[in-house]
């Protein structure tokens, strides 16, 4: 679980400091005229800020499960993380906010 946590984080700092934008779903196939519309250093805040809340629920997660001894915890917080951090992130990185 912890690898995963990783893997969320380094996505997350790939896509705001890398400015590696197209791991964004869907940036890559839009076309120049769309892509300007589109504030790409807000989507990548959002990208990055649910990459980093996703890796610090599954860190605490493992943390408590290893502190508790009941590794049951680890798998709810991992799955929370995931069914949580998702929808957060299709959300709002769609507002219109985010558009030109």
């Amino acid at each position: 679980m912890i690898g995963t946590a990783i893997l969320f984080i380094v996505l997350g700092a790939l896509v705001k400091y890398g400015k590696m934008y197209f791991l964004i779903a869907g940036y890559n196939t839009m076309s120049s005229s769309e892509k300007e519309k589109i504030n790409v250093e807000a989507v990548a805040d959002v990208c990055r800020n649910g990459m980093f809340g996703m890796a610090f629920m599954i860190i605490v997660g493992y943390l408590i499960s290893e502190f508790t001894g009941d590794q049951s915890i680890q798998r709810i917080v991992f799955f929370a993380a995931i069914f949580i951090g998702l929808p957060y992130l299709l959300v709002a990185s769609n507002l219109k906010k985010h558009k030109d």
